[in-house]
């Protein structure tokens, strides 16, 4: 096993004292009420909780001291090397001590040592020494939680390390210090069994914090919500889930403004397509929707709230370098683009079954549209096509008619006629193709979509080259075809 053991900062207990379970802490953050610096240093304690549970879920309090049991994550993390260093240097803050060990209490002791060895440094206006940690042996008798209130005892009987107490008679320190002095000094040396009380992410992340100071503008309280977002990554990280909705709420330091009575609290939802554990993204999305909120009130608290998360299976990463895509997902752009500059200002076509070529797409939210276009950029799996079961990506599409114009007027534009010839640019037009005959949405009321009875034409212009003409036949005219005379409209121009 091995044991990191990390003493936070702004939050040192004395010795011996028993640090609050932090499982509660999670729990009940957003229910505190201290002051200013108590707030700052709860939230950092809560940072460090949610940045330890990224590596190991394992994670308990013991005195003071943070402790972490990695063993089970070294190879997940790149070995033990690289998952300390990531542990003490991807942190919310930096750290005023940590020790490492086999044991936690062995742990817990080179932490303590280190500390007291840096504060001895600095009070005789020393560098801090940089130097290898002791072994077990060779620690105080203060370094360890069970023997603190012993120390001054022992070390008249000239005991002041670890191994000079485990070489006296054990019969005879039981009888005068107690058998717990001697189960700490065998479980700090790994021969009793360790047991914790270990720190579980809730169920539900709901997790807020007062503000170090007011916010007054909406975009200041982004730095804040940075890092409610690390803790929700931890805590993504540890229930193995991938967010889908997030919601942001702040609190009104004020009940009144302008003479107006102001709301307890305001907020503002953000979503994606696809789960996903990219605090960058929904940093980015909160980023574009706070530009345009503007607060009414100062806000004092600040609360994250997940709203729908979904079973997360990792990044799916390729194997070659040029199979790596480039830039960011679809979705993440167009989630950005639509909340920069608005859902309805982001839109997709969507083919339509119809007959009627102005009909036949209509414009909606790509946000919408989302989920199908993330589906189709994937290919169906072997096990979705051994089982034969249906599926959106494999729902027939309404096919493309060949001989439709690249662009569609938004209103058909009626034309002059010539002795009978419809003319567009000057001229008369020249029908290239037989007709094309619609007859459709007879079964409206004719209020708000009216029947096409149509003939449809490709024909040449001498100025505007190939376009796209029907004639109108009114339903008066539809069983008399020995009419000639009709109305005639260009509705396509062809590239």
């Amino acid at each position: 096993m091995h044991w990191i053991a990390l003493l936070l900062p702004e939050y040192v207990v004395p010795t011996g004292q028993t640090a609050p379970r932090d499982d509660a802490v999670v729990q009940d953050s957003m229910h505190a009420t201290t002051s200013t610096d108590a707030n700052a240093t709860q939230t950092q304690r809560e940072l460090w909780v949610w940045h330890a549970l990224q590596f190991t879920p394992r994670v308990a309090w013991m005195d003071e001291a943070l402790l972490l049991e990695v063993a089970a994550s070294e190879q997940l993390f790149g070995g033990q090397a690289r998952l300390v260093q990531r542990v003490l240097h991807e942190g919310p803050s930096v750290l005023q001590a940590h020790g490492a060990g086999e044991t936690a209490l062995l742990a817990l002791a080179r932490m303590r040592w280190r500390q007291r060895t840096r504060q001895e440094a600095l009070q005789r206006g020393n560098p801090v020494p940089d130097e290898a940690a002791p072994t077990a042996d060779a620690l105080p008798l203060a370094t360890l939680s069970a023997a603190q209130a012993h120390t001054a005892t022992l070390a008249r009987m000239g005991c002041r390390t670890w191994g000079q107490l485990r070489a006296l008679p054990r019969g005879g320190v039981a009888r005068r210090f107690g058998a717990d002095l001697l189960a700490a000094l065998d479980t700090a040396y790994g021969q009793r069994t360790e047991a914790y009380d270990w720190i579980l992410p809730p169920e539900r992340f709901d997790w807020g914090m007062e503000l170090p100071a007011l916010a007054e503008r909406a975009n200041e309280l982004l730095w804040n919500a940075q890092r409610l977002l690390i803790g929700l990554r931890a805590w993504l990280m540890a229930r193995q889930q991938g967010v889908v909705a997030i919601e942001l709420i702040w609190c009104f330091d004020w009940k009144r403004a302008n003479g107006v009575d102001l709301p307890p609290e305001g907020g503002l939802s953000v979503s994606t397509a696809q789960p996903t554990q990219d605090m960058g993204h929904l940093e980015r999305l909160l980023a574009e929707r706070l530009d345009r909120v503007a607060l009414p009130s100062p806000v004092r608290h600040l609360r994250l709230r997940v709203l729908d998360t979904r079973p997360w299976g990792g990044i799916t990463r390729a194997l070659l370098p040029e199979d790596k895509p480039k830039g960011d997902p679809l979705h993440q752009f167009i989630e950005r683009l639509s909340a920069r500059l608005g859902a309805e200002q982001v839109r997709v076509a969507v083919a339509q079954e119809d007959h009627r070529p102005e009909h036949q797409q209509r414009w909606i939210p790509a946000t919408q549209m989302l989920p199908a276009l993330t589906r189709a950029r994937h290919p169906i799996s072997r096990t979705e096509k051994r089982a034969g079961k249906p599926s959106d990506r494999e729902a027939p599409h309404p096919q493309a008619d060949v001989l439709l114009p690249a662009w569609l007027l938004a209103q058909p534009l009626e034309l002059p006629m010539q002795r009978d010839v419809p003319c567009y640019g000057g001229g008369p037009l020249k029908r290239l193709t037989r007709l094309y005959r619609i007859e459709t949405a007879w079964w409206s009321d004719g209020r708000t979509d009216a029947p096409a009875l149509r003939d449809y034409f490709i024909a040449r212009s001498e100025r505007a080259g190939l376009v796209w003409i029907y004639r109108e036949r009114p339903a008066s005219l539809a069983e008399s075809e020995g009419q000639t005379r009709f109305r005639w409209y260009l509705q396509g121009l062809y590239a």
